[in-house]
Formats: structure tokens, sequence, C-alpha cells
């Protein structure tokens, strides 16, 4: 068992991380907004520490293993300014990394987003981690800034890096504005779905599975020191978005009715999202 200090425990993410490490035994220090509380029950707690990125956390993380960081700003439409974006996502993450260095933690754990490849996504039928990163939009820019900054920091000061990006991850807690959760909500009262055609590709990655990866991570296998690891997270099945809430809306037994076409594309929207995972 180790000590595990954590960002982003109360996310989406974090919750069910939160309920897999402690079940295991192992010690959490997380990171969370005065008041916030996580997306789903847990059964034990962590020490909880309130307060925020950019605080001086120095004392609170001393004596842990691992910095596992699962916070991120602004990661649903529409994002926040790409100043404030980065701020969040790279200014203020690497200040608290480096505190963590400064007190001896050498194991860190980052998770991204697979919308940091952007436009590139569209010239893989799976996408390797080696991709150029061309995001369009605030913040997967920010994270793509951060991923290449960590990287540099991670051998600069000789440390061990896992960088994570995750693909289209679901399930309980999830936000309600995103997909999984606004086709329950409706399917199960009875309501119609306006949505568009659904012809993007997407790899469909249950949140527990997420977790559970995570929880694989934490041993640092093959992992050496001032050489950062760059992991996609999914499941190496592509599945449109129509043919993803079809099978769901069978699932839940829907009565009301998906309405394909209805409503346009998002500008930029990229079609195709799938990983390669043989890296």
């Amino acid at each position: 068992m180790m000590k595990i200090f954590v960002t982003g425990g109360t996310g989406f993410i974090g919750s069910h991380f939160l309920r897999q490490a402690l079940a295991k035994g192992h010690d959490l220090v997380c990171l969370r907004r005065p008041g916030s509380k996580t997306r789903i029950p847990l059964e034990s707690e962590p020490t909880w520490v309130e307060g925020s990125l950019d605080d001086n956390l120095i004392e609170e993380i001393k004596g842990c293993d691992v910095f596992l960081h699962l916070a991120s700003h602004s990661t649903n439409v529409p994002y926040d300014s790409l100043e404030n974006c980065l701020y969040w996502n790279l200014t203020s993450s690497l200040k608290l990394m480096q505190m963590a260095r400064k007190v001896g933690v050498r194991k860190f754990i980052v998770t991204g987003t697979a919308f940091e490849y952007g436009n590139s996504g569209e010239r893989y039928d799976y996408i390797p981690v080696t991709a150029n990163l061309e995001p369009s939009m605030s913040y997967p820019a920010s994270k793509a800034a951060s991923a290449i900054a960590f990287n540099q920091w991670a051998i600069e000061h000789k440390l061990k890096l896992q960088y994570l990006r995750l693909f289209q991850v679901f399930g309980e807690g999830e936000s309600e504005n995103r997909l999984w959760p606004s086709l329950k909500k409706a399917a199960i009262s009875g309501e119609n779905v306006d949505m568009t055609k659904g012809e993007q590709l997407r790899d469909f990655i249950p949140v527990e599975d997420v977790a559970d990866q995570l929880i694989q991570a934490l041993k640092f296998n093959n992992i050496e020191l001032g050489k950062p690891i760059f992991k996609n997270v999914g499941t190496g099945k592509p599945l449109s978005i129509k043919d993803f809430a079809e099978l769901w809306w069978k699932k839940w037994g829907a009565t009301g009715k998906l309405n394909f076409g209805s409503i346009p594309y998002r500008d930029n929207e990229v079609m195709i999202y799938v990983p390669d995972l043989s890296d």
C-alpha cells in the first residue's frame, strides 16, 4: 500500500478512483474545493485537504509516495478562455507538482485528454501517442501545452512520469449535460432526444475501467527516472455516437425517439477519435 496525493478527487473520474483505491487500502490525501463532494458515494473517506491548485500545500504533500493529478479546468463545452485554461491546467498545476518534487515525491501520474490530438486525429484510424498535437479549442490546447511542459520537467529533474490521455469516458457521476447521462435521463423520463447524425467515431470506455487502469499505473512498472511515458487509455474498439446511443437506448428500454440529424455538428468537430493502444 502507498500514500498518494490526489487532485480532482471529487470529480467524475477522481470519485471512482477514490472508491477503488480506498477499497484496496491505499492512504489518500485529496485536494478539494471547500464544500465540494464526490460524484458518487464512498464507503470510506480519504484525508481531505480543502484549497486550490495554486495554494501552498507543501506540508500536506510531505510523506506521499505518488502525486496523482486528475484535476482539470473547464473540461466541458463551452470552454473557458485559453488564458484561464493555461493558468490552471499548466501554470498552477506545474507549481503544485514542483512543491511535490521539493518534498521528495518522484512518481507522478497526470491525466490528459484525447482531444489534445485535435485535427491530427482524423488522419488515423487508430491514433498513436506519437501523433501531432493539433487542438483547435482552449481546453485541449492547454492540456497539450501542459503535456509538453510536464514531459520536459520530468526529464530535467529525473522523475518518473506517466501521462495518460483518456478517450471517451462515461458512467455514473458524469456531468448531466454530457452524452451518456443526458441519454439516460431522457430514457427514464420517456422523452425524445435531438442529436446530430451521430457519425462521429469514438472510443467509449466505462469510468470504472479507467479507475482500474489508474490503480494499475500506481505500480510504475517499467517506468524509469527521467523517461516519461505517454499512454492512450481506451478500449481500442471504435463505435459511432449513433450506435452508442442506440445501444444504451435499448438497454434502458426507452420509449422516446432518438432524432438523429436534427441538430448540426459543432464547429471544428473532429469526426474520429480512436486510440492506438499498442504503445
